[in-house]
């Protein structure tokens, strides 16, 4: 498995850290708890989508295009980060956001992510829930064509074969981190959307001989959908990289009890650890992903499903930037 064979363009500050949080492990009594730092990627505030973008917007680059065109929710953590890739490599950004959110307020309609799009020059054009994305980029490719522009279509959080390679880039390096700082990891975790990030890293892991267990937290779909979606994206990843049937069905899991009432839409127990892990460890996260895969890995921890003895790894995805859209629904 060799991913310099694949074009790719530098985007991240890498490797991001992998620290311990105490303070946390502490106050909930169970494992030792550390947190892997993708929120320091660096591009647009950090997050996941920079690591995905690197090898998404290498085949854009290679294939000459000057517009890329992408989807993602109203308050989409990904979306700010390609309007940003696309400033920094000198191309166009056409943005289809869905209005996956009911009744939404004003500040979550145009603060957060959707002000930085606009500050990073993205058009953004709004579409219904349900909308077939596939036609509609398409048609906007066709526009851009027509238009003697050179589009690449992006999906909704770069989560194809290609951008899963982010990942699978991850796992390697978490993998170097847990040699260096000599640790032995039991379990890791990880909001689980749109598939990319949990399909490359269990690419990532297998085929580098890793059997480390992967929790998924799901933000989006019930677990025998979100876990079929993720298997898939695997397969075809361990297809590209030349690992063939180094995940197995049985790899893949996802704990999609922590959704609420839907994607995007406070809980409770999302803003309790949203909370927590500020004033226990000074950090950020955000309330549509990694404030609900926070919330069932403190569930998890709570329950005794990880226990004292045991060193877990939570992955931060980023996304902080998507806080302040919830401002008027947070703290209270």
């Amino acid at each position: 498995m060799n991913l310099s064979d694949f074009p790719r363009v530098r985007l991240a500050h890498l490797p991001t850290p992998l620290e311990h949080m105490s303070r946390l492990s502490e106050h909930l009594g169970g494992p030792e708890i550390f947190v892997k730092r993708d929120d320091c990627t660096g591009l647009a505030t950090g997050g996941n989508k920079t690591r995905k973008l690197e090898f998404s917007m290498g085949e854009a680059v290679k294939q000459g295009a000057d517009t890329i065109i992408t989807v993602g929710a109203i308050q989409s953590n990904h979306v700010r980060q390609a309007a940003a890739a696309a400033c920094k490599l000198g191309m166009a950004c056409e943005v289809l956001l869905e209005s996956r959110v009911s009744d939404p307020s004003e500040i979550y309609s145009k603060s957060g992510n959707v002000f930085l799009d606009r500050i990073f020059g993205a058009n953004l054009r709004q579409f219904d829930a349900g909308t077939d994305f596939n036609v509609a980029m398409k048609s906007v490719a066709d526009e851009v064509r027509r238009a003697g522009g050179t589009p690449y279509i992006i999906p909704g959080g770069a989560s194809n074969a290609v951008g899963a390679l982010g990942y699978v880039d991850c796992g390697i390096e978490m993998l170097g981190q847990f040699k260096e700082q000599n640790l032995t990891i039991d379990h890791l975790v990880s909001a689980t959307g749109s598939a990319g990030t949990h399909a490359g890293l269990a690419v990532g892991l297998r085929a580098s001989g890793n059997d480390l267990p992967i929790l998924g937290i799901g933000v989006n779909a019930p677990q025998d959908v979100q876990e079929e979606r993720v298997y898939k994206l695997a397969v075809e990843t361990a297809e590209l990289v030349g690992a063939k049937d180094c995940v197995a069905r049985e790899d893949i899991i996802a704990d999609c009890n922590y959704i609420g009432s839907g994607y995007g839409i406070p809980t409770e127990s999302m803003n309790e650890a949203i909370l927590m892990l500020a004033r226990f460890e000074g950090l950020l996260f955000d309330p549509v992903y990694s404030g609900k895969a926070l919330a069932g890995m403190i569930d998890h921890v709570r329950q005794g499903r990880f226990t004292k003895g045991q060193n877990i790894v939570f992955l931060h995805t980023g996304g902080s930037a998507g806080l302040f859209a919830y401002s008027d629904t947070l703290l209270t």
